[in-house]
Order: C-alpha cells, then structure tokens, then sequence
C-alpha cells in the first residue's frame, strides 16, 4: 500500500499480550492509527521464562527494540535434552538467522513490558473487555462489555487461546486439552543445587514428564517447568506437593529437591490446551495473529515467536499489497504453511523414538555422537 494510505489507515488491535503489543509496533512504524484494547485492568505476566529465536530477535533489530529486549535477557548458545538422570540425548545450536546466532533467555513478565514500554503512550487502552465484532466488509465495529464501541479499517485479533474475535467471525470450536498439567514458577539460581552453570535451555525427560531449566540470568534466576502426564483438564487446576514430587520420581536427585523445596502457592499451575488448525484466518477488514491464530502447545516453545513472527509478517504484507484485503491473504499465505506445521510439531512427544520426527535431521545419542 503507498504511504499515504497507510498513514490514513485506522487499526484496532484486541489484546496487549505478545502478539498484540508486538504487532502494535510493528504496525506504528507503518505511520498507521493504531489502538490496543485490552480486557485487563493491569498488564501482568506470571510464571516462567521464554527463548526469543534469533529470527524474532532479528525482528526486533528491526523495529529499532533490540537493546530494550536484550537488556532484560540472557543470551543462550544451544539448548539440551537429557534424560531424567541426566544422560545426553541431543546438543544442538540454536538455527540461526542471519548474524543472530543466540536465543535470548527472557522472563514473561519482564518481556511483555520490554514490549509495551516501546508504544507510544496512550496507545494501549485497559479495561476493554471484548463482547462483539461486526464486520462491515471495509471496517469492523467492536463493542466492549461496558456498551463501548470502536471502528477501524482493520481489527487485528491477537486475544489469545479464548480469543473472542476468532469465536465471533471464524470458528467456535473450543481448546483442545493435551492431557498435560504445566507447572511454571522461578526460583533463585542459589537455589537451584548447582545445576545452572550457564545460559543454556536444558530439558529432562522421563515417563511422560519434562523439566525445563531456561536461565535468567537478568534476574540472577532461573525458570522451573515441569510438564507431566495428567487427565484434569481443569484449566488452573489445584495440585498438592505431592503430586508435584509424584511427577519427578526417578529424576536427577537435585531437580527432586529443587521440587522439595517449592513452595506449591508461588507455582502458576496450568491444564495445557491447543487448538486446531483454524481454516480461515481473516475476513477483509478483520485478521486473527499468535495465538488466537494456532494457539499451540509449548513443546517446541514456539508460541510467542510465532507471534512475532506474525506481527512482522502482516506489516510486510501491508507495505507489499495494494489493500488491506489482499494483504491479509497474503499475510494468512506466508504464515499459515509454517503455524500449521508448528502445531502438528508441537503435540508430538518426546520419547528417544520421537526426538528424530520433532527435530529432523537430529538423533538421540545413542544414534549419534553428541556435539561438544
């Protein structure tokens, strides 16, 4: 689209989370109108740490908030997985993009306010609750639970798995529950037994149960998440110690105690839920992003690049296409092929036997040497 179309372009955007806040951003820089409406009352992100891919952090370069990222994260080599004693199955670089080799270690929290702390002020509106979309063929109206209203030339969904936008326009098929429990807390590297030696992800797996240890080097802390086999698929259910102990049984003696000594009310306890493929992922005024787009599970721990992925993405398809409508097919063209493969990646498991279908091209060790 010319500039002078793009600067007339109005922009509303629902939800301030990752895709939200980053497709804000990326869609300011166009010279756009762009407003954030958000359900919260306050921005806050609990629980765990993320790895930003270098392709995300190239994104970021981009957009001019590499440092604001950067500053707040710890970059990462090469990730691990082992077992649940701590034998080697694979070591691998991060895929590189370009000069950005590392992935960046970040707290939720503290990257979602890297974020928004990039807007210009007044541009994130709080306390909107989403109770509507019309689509008007060239504009969209949202009306908020409060009776309020807002119309632009473009509604960008990025409100989540729940998302209210993709029930209204796209498909009211619900979440899908993995069968899995998400246990996220952080915790200080001194009390973690030794086991943080670096800024490298490491991942345990055994009978069905995974530990991540991401470093957060910032905080001088490190994120603790245990994803374990469990069928309630109570979205925040209520777990007791020993339960939480029952998931670890059998593992490294010093993630058992890293366990031992939780304290179960600072753990963010989560049933883990996707969402199928979605067929259609725009109308021509209104365009889903993240995870309101292909929510999907976070064994590849890809859903917040996929965000910014998708933000940069659009913004791209907007500067390339003639309007809005065709920039949206484009944008659902270029990214739809990836998030669908992404999804289906992401609900396999993580057996010795299934690392090679997770990560092509990549084998246990004891089909092939690790890498020092």
């Amino acid at each position: 689209m010319h500039l002078s179309d793009l600067k007339n372009l109005k922009i509303a955007i629902v939800g301030a989370g990752y895709g939200g806040a980053a497709a804000a951003k990326a869609l300011s820089l166009l010279g756009a109108d762009v407003d954030v409406y958000e359900q919260a009352g306050r921005i806050g992100e609990v629980g765990a740490g993320i790895g930003l891919r270098p392709s995300t952090m190239n994104r970021f370069r981009e957009w001019g908030i590499f440092d604001a990222v950067a500053k707040v994260s710890s970059p990462s080599d090469y990730f691990e997985i082992l077992t649940a004693t701590g034998e080697r199955m694979m070591k691998e670089a991060w895929p590189a993009a370009g000069e950005q080799t590392h992935t960046h270690l970040i707290h939720r929290g503290d990257f979602i306010d890297a974020l928004l702390g990039v807007l210009p002020e007044g541009m994130v509106h709080l306390g909107h609750k989403l109770e509507t979309v019309q689509d008007k063929g060239d504009s969209a109206v949202l009306t908020f639970a409060d009776g309020r209203t807002a119309e632009a030339d473009l509604v960008v969904g990025g409100d989540g798995i729940k998302s209210v936008v993709r029930r209204e326009l796209f498909t009211d098929k619900a979440p899908v529950f993995s069968g899995e429990h998400a246990y996220r807390t952080v915790i200080d590297v001194d009390d973690a037994y030794g086991m943080v030696v670096d800024d490298n992800l490491r991942m345990y797996i055994g009978r069905g149960t995974k530990i991540y240890l991401l470093p957060l080097r910032h905080r001088n802390q490190v994120s603790f998440d245990v994803t374990a086999l469990c069928p309630d698929g109570t979205w925040a259910p209520q777990v007791t110690k020993d339960a939480l102990l029952a998931t670890v049984e059998g593992f490294d003696e010093r993630l058992v105690n890293i366990t031992r000594d939780l304290d179960v009310n600072t753990v963010n306890i989560r049933a883990v839920y996707d969402i199928d493929p979605v067929d259609t992922w725009h109308t021509d005024s209104v365009v889903l992003v993240g995870d309101a787009a292909h929510s999907m599970l976070h064994h590849q721990g890809q859903g917040a690049n996929s965000a910014i992925e998708d933000a940069g993405a659009l913004a791209d398809a907007l500067r390339r296409a003639d309007s809005v409508k065709e920039a949206l097919a484009l944008f659902q063209a270029t990214r739809k092929p990836v998030t669908d493969e992404l999804q289906r990646i992401s609900r396999q498991g993580w057996t010795e036997e299934e690392i090679h279908e997770v990560f092509p091209g990549q084998k246990p060790a004891s089909a092939a040497a690790p890498q020092e």
